[in-house]
């Protein structure tokens, strides 16, 4: 769903030996692994009356300027690379994924003026290609090509927009997986660039002033010399720039030098006649908004909300009203509205149902909602004044997005995908309530071929918890199979149906994927958040084992056969569990995690994740987040499933110091045979941006690691 108010995202070959004696036989090869020696070092902090050893504090330097980890680095992933080049699996998984990648696929279109502005890949190219059309008929030509732009295909095309017009393309350029972006301008018909450029950009919102004279943007101060990849960053501001301009001649409207800790997004209104500034701290969707008005410079800012205690999202105006989303009041999602004289005032458009609404935008004459229904997707239409006019009718269980669009135009585009069913965009017309096919991709497989199902399982506490089962049709289905099981679980993220081919290869040979809707995402509102966050947080990891014993209980998978997979506040709820019940499963994926919970908040973006995991200076929260630290907690003596910790040398998000420190001790500790390993990936951040062979090539080594430790046979 299209938001205009920002918040600041593995093989064995057929076994011939029973499961359990051939995991035996394995466990035995692997005792030879020899990782690379690790100093420890003696660095104690007393925290509370606790003596907290951080004995590889050293880990968390930059890899860019301590060669001492730069060389811990290659070691790691010599011994991980030779291992990995031993699983039967892993070429067998990457032709596959090569196959099920190798389809037209195409980004939701941004109409400006008579352009339409949209992304395409042919399939197997490192980065997506922008192209734009002369009318919706017209024929498609490459605007911005970032596949010239390295020669490693990790330099991204990042956020972009086109101006009112479409005379020009704001864009931005995203190297090497970094948070940091350099934005530019490009002129839409003859391809070339203008001379502006604007630096130091991160978590910005990018939007035009409605005559196309200059645009609106957010950035941090230039950071210290080498201190861009770790620096905690403060004091984020909103610029306006006016074309043809040097970036120090920009203006400041609005900055809060009195609160540092606040992030400044800013999208103008629909009519123009305002800069709305939402102002955040953390992760969680408490927001303040501020007007500007855009035709008077430096006039006085019109304060809407400043309690920071509720989500709010611009939706349209009409003059001095406002309609937003907002969960004041109702925790799954209401839209209301209100006077900017008045603000304290509201009035209730659409009132909160069951299903959660997770976004709305206004197309022509009408406001487009989107809810989740059991972490599913619905889409319905009202009226301005909120009265139903009808809901839009989606092809199947999956997940739709878009529905951007302008109060002047009935025009809307929205993209549907499910687990076996590539995105295909659609162009929908409010007006007359129509759908048709935009762009649909051609498909080198029959999504007929698999099954999606909803189950329901019930948590430690008895909460009952939705989680979707893929599998192939036809699965021997009388045993357990080799199951992937993925999580997240945190910051109101919602786990809906969503296509990928790694995972679609999984199952293509023969494995079951399982993705769990853990509290502490949005699936049900900010009740199912705030229960899987702060002291409620063991709750997600009671909902995933919760989804492993079910997993076992119901015969989808047996013991032993499960590998659990998760990335970032997903890479930590895998560490934690792998902690807690190291018996339940048989391999685990922790990708980019937050290990180490008594230090997250000390580098780069991890002072914003408070809001879900408290505040290690403050006692109560300390020693909850101490019980669960992945780093911390690792059980030594206990037999371990194999692991796999993946990140990258430049993650700007969650440094990799986190899965360094974690890998260093979990290699040091006398947890069982099993391997015990570090994938770490050059020139790649977090995730964003990366080309289509680096996912490819990961994905395989992942998966053919878990099919060897899950008993998947990979032909």
């Amino acid at each position: 769903m299209h938001r205009k108010a920002l918040s600041a995202p593995l093989a064995l070959v057929a076994m011939t030996m029973t499961p359990g004696l051939a995991h035996a036989a394995d466990a035995a090869a692997n005792a030879a692994i020899a990782y690379p020696d690790t100093a420890r070092g003696s660095t104690v902090d007393p925290q509370f009356g606790v003596d907290v050893a951080d004995p590889y504090r050293w880990l968390e330097d930059d890899v860019r300027v301590n060669p001492k980890v730069a060389a811990w680095v290659a070691a790691q992933n010599r011994v991980t690379d030779a291992y990995l080049a031993t699983l039967p699996g892993r070429d067998a998984f990457k032709k596959r994924m090569t196959d099920l990648y190798n389809y037209e696929r195409f980004g939701l279109p941004t109409k400006a003026g008579n352009r339409y502005f949209y992304t395409r890949n042919d399939g197997l190219q490192p980065q997506a290609v922008l192209y734009v059309r002369e009318g919706l008929a017209g024929e498609g030509r490459i605007l911005i090509d970032p596949n010239s732009w390295a020669k490693d295909g990790a330099t991204a095309l990042g956020e972009w927009n086109p101006s009112e017009d479409g005379r020009h393309l704001l864009y931005s350029v995203q190297d090497g997986g970094t948070d940091w972006r350099i934005v530019r301008v490009k002129d839409a018909a003859t391809g070339k660039d203008l001379p502006d450029e604007i630096r130091w950009v991160k978590f910005s919102a990018l939007d035009w002033a409605k005559d196309g004279s200059g645009f609106y943007y957010s950035r941090f101060p230039e950071p210290a010399e080498g201190a861009a990849f770790q620096s905690l960053n403060g004091n984020h501001s909103v610029y306006f720039h006016k074309l043809g301009t040097p970036q120090s001649a920009d203006i400041l409207i609005h900055a809060t030098p009195d609160k540092p800790k606040l992030n400044n997004s800013a999208v103008v209104t629909d009519d123009g006649r305002y800069l709305l500034v939402v102002s955040s701290e953390g992760t969680d969707e408490r927001y303040g908004l501020t007007l500007h008005p855009t035709g008077k410079p430096g006039g006085k800012p019109i304060v809407l909300v400043d309690d920071f205690a509720n989500n709010w999202e611009y939706v349209t105006n009409e003059g001095s009203r406002f309609t937003f989303v907002t969960n004041k009041g109702a925790p799954r999602g209401r839209v209301v509205s209100l006077d900017i004289r008045k603000p304290a005032d509201l009035t209730e458009l659409v009132a909160e149902n069951e299903a959660t609404l997770v976004g709305a935008s206004r197309v022509g004459n009408r406001i487009i909602l989107s809810y989740l229904g059991d972490a599913k997707s619905e889409a319905r239409m009202v009226a301005l004044d909120g009265k139903a006019v009808a809901n839009i009718s989606l092809a199947d269980i999956g997940s739709a997005s878009g529905f951007g669009g302008k109060s002047s135009d009935p025009e809307t585009f929205y993209a549907f995908s499910s687990y076996a069913r590539p995105t295909t965009i659609y162009r929908f017309d409010t007006a007359t309530g129509k759908s048709e096919i935009f762009a649909e991709p051609k498909l080198t497989f029959k999504p007929a071929d698999f099954s999606v199902e909803q189950r329901f399982f019930k948590s430690k506490d008895g909460t009952e918890v939705p989680m979707f089962v893929v599998m192939k049709k036809g699965l021997d289905r009388s045993k357990g199979s080799p199951t992937l099981l993925y999580g997240y679980g945190g910051f109101n993220v919602s786990m809906t149906p969503a296509f990928s081919p790694t995972r679609l290869a999984w199952v293509d040979k023969g494995g079951v994927l399982a993705i769990a809707n853990l509290r502490g995402g949005g699936e049900y509102g900010k009740a199912w958040h705030d229960a899987g966050r702060l002291d409620k947080k063991q709750n997600v990891f009671d909902d995933f084992i919760g989804a492993g014993e079910y997993l076992i209980a119901e015969g989808i998978a047996g013991k032993g056969q499960i590998a659990i997979e998760g990335g970032s506040n997903g890479g930590l709820l895998v560490g934690a569990v792998t902690n807690q019940r190291p018996d339940l499963f048989a391999a685990a994926l922790p990708a980019v995690g937050v290990m180490d919970m008594l230090r997250f908040d000390r580098f780069t973006a991890g002072r914003y994740w408070v809001d879900d995991y408290g505040y290690p200076s403050k006692e109560a929260d300390f020693r909850n987040l101490l019980a669960y630290s992945p780093y911390h907690n690792i059980r030594g003596g206990t037999p371990y499933p194999a692991v796999l910790v993946t990140t990258a040398d430049t993650d700007d998000r969650v440094v990799p110091g986190h899965s360094f420190k974690y890998t260093a001790q979990l290699q040091n500790a006398q947890v069982g045979d099993k391997p015990h390993l570090i994938r770490i990936e050059t020139r790649a951040g977090h995730g964003s941006g990366k080309p289509t062979d680096k996912i490819i090539a990961e994905a395989a080594d992942k998966y053919a690691f878990a099919a060897k430790w899950t008993g998947l046979g990979v032909e």
